[in-house]
């Protein structure tokens, strides 16, 4: 039987050629506005991709927040909220008491608070998730967004549909440990990549900027550990974890296809040790907050 989320995450494809068939520019962030992205979660990691690939497309000034720690005071043309649910307590608070700045948010429920929260609203209801692990809404939206910043996903959605078929090494599905690395923009999808491995099958895993690895993190490389690169790696990095006895893996598929194959070992990871992808332990579908 095939769980929720397997199906979503082979869907991605789908869901992306969609998403930049239909990018609503009007409602999404302009050019030379200073913009600040939030959300919580997956939502934030999704916010700090996006920030460093709006400022690398030269469309403005973009800061990527969790919506918890919004600096107050700090003056912006317009918060960016990413919350699928549109019910995060964090997100809804936030816009709220965001007055005189114009705000947009991308949900996948038209049904919850989040739509009278914002000034402009994108429903992606089609990539909406039964699961509580969150997959295809969260690259849905960034390649959205993506799109919006002119990027022509063409590549990156055959690398999706490679990362969806391809076989499981084994030496992933039972790897000890984890640590995700990223360069730019990707840095965000190796901490989301950690996060999906964590969520859905309890793995230890960690995530850093790929340069910084070897200032501290790469003392825990060893034997049945695993360095993964989203992304391509600094010169002689692969060869400093090899030393250490550990697997460096690295495809040079689009970050975001190599997060679908990440998301794959993590369900795998789950199915060997007896747990449902679809029902984390202590997870909700939302963070809501009592008053």
């Amino acid at each position: 039987m095939t769980t929720h989320t397997e199906a979503e995450i082979a869907s991605q494809p789908s869901c992306w050629r969609r998403a930049v068939a239909s990018v609503p520019a009007d409602a999404l962030p302009r050019q030379s506005e200073r913009v600040a992205v939030v959300g919580c979660g997956t939502s934030w990691f999704i916010a700090m991709a996006y920030a460093v690939l709006r400022e690398r497309a030269g469309h403005g000034e973009t800061d990527a927040f969790a919506a918890s720690e919004f600096p107050s005071g700090r003056r912006y043309d317009r918060v960016l909220a990413l919350s699928r649910s549109g019910t995060t307590t964090e997100v809804l608070e936030l816009l709220a008491r965001t007055t005189g700045t114009r705000t947009t948010a991308i949900t996948a429920d038209p049904d919850t608070p989040i739509m009278t929260a914002a000034d402009e609203v994108v429903v992606l209801d089609y990539a909406d998730e039964k699961s509580v692990v969150q997959t295809r809404f969260a690259t849905t939206q960034l390649a959205m967004l993506r799109a919006g910043l002119g990027e022509d996903l063409t590549q990156a959605i055959a690398d999706a549909e490679e990362a969806v078929a391809a076989p499981l090494p084994d030496e992933l599905v039972n790897a000890e440990q984890f640590s995700f690395l990223g360069t730019g923009w990707s840095v965000g999808l190796a901490q989301e990549a950690a996060l999906k491995m964590r969520e859905a099958s309890r793995s230890w895993t960690e995530a850093y900027p790929a340069m910084e690895y070897r200032h501290g993190p790469i003392s825990i490389a060893a034997p049945g550990r695993v360095t993964w690169m989203l992304g391509t790696a600094p010169e002689g990095l692969r060869a400093q974890v090899e030393e250490t006895g550990g697997e460096f893996f690295e495809t040079g598929l689009d970050p975001m296809a190599e997060l679908i194959r990440a998301q794959r070992v993590a369900v795998a990871r789950a199915f060997a040790k007896q747990l449902n992808p679809d029902e984390p332990m202590h997870l909700t579908r939302s963070v809501i907050l009592s008053s």
